[in-house]
């Protein structure tokens, strides 16, 4: 069975010496793995359309043997190019990819999230790679997945818990003239990696300590 869908590439990987395999973050249908065959080729007609970062309208043939299905068609939305231009863009971006593919099982609809991320990709390029990025992102990801924290019941100072606060429901635009002293982020980022820790077990190496 045939099916579409608008899907955001999270990574790829070479299966053979002529084709690949791709990895989607979609609203509807989740995570899910496709074999683009013969994308390695230079006349594939999948040249160019298949890298990191780049949102796609796609179209793929459902597996009924196993989680890796056969992309069909591929027709580019947006390719993201101004993440490329700076490597911090980059990192900040493949740890919240990193982040998402180890919260989040496969074939699980991820509406949410899909907004999450797309919306933090079009942002990011908007203003310096600053820290509050990464802090915004991980609290709306846990809030999405339900692992929201009580703020009130948080040992935090009443700053950080008003910080906190404003990167839940805070715009991106908005947290962008959020300004964090050293203090604030040292604390922000060990506080969030902790809570992290405590609920998915590990946290993904390019985040740091």
């Amino acid at each position: 069975m045939t099916e579409t869908s608008t899907g955001l590439i999270l990574r790829t990987r070479p299966l053979t010496d002529t084709s690949l395999i791709v990895h989607w973050l979609t609203p509807e249908f989740g995570r899910l793995a496709t074999v683009a065959k013969g994308a390695r080729r230079p006349k594939s007609s999948f040249a160019g359309k298949l890298d990191l970062f780049y949102l796609a309208d796609f179209s793929f043939q459902r597996s009924r043997h196993s989680e890796l299905h056969q992309l069909r068609e591929v027709s580019l939305r947006e390719t993201h190019a101004a993440i490329r231009q700076e490597i911090e863009y980059v990192q900040q971006a493949s740890y919240c990819t990193a982040l998402i593919e180890q919260a989040t099982e496969m074939d699980t609809p991820l509406g949410g999230i899909f907004s999450l991320m797309t919306g933090f990709l079009k942002h990011l390029p908007k203003q310096p790679p600053l820290p509050q990025n990464l802090f915004a992102f991980e609290i709306k990801l846990l809030s999405e997945l339900g692992l929201q924290p009580d703020l009130e019941k948080e040992r935090l100072t009443p700053d950080l818990k008003q910080i906190l606060r404003i990167l839940l429901v805070g715009e991106w635009p908005a947290l962008t003239r959020l300004k964090l002293s050293k203090p604030q982020a040292t604390a922000l980022r060990q506080y969030l990696h902790g809570f992290l820790i405590h609920h998915l077990g590990k946290v993904p190496l390019a985040r740091g300590g």
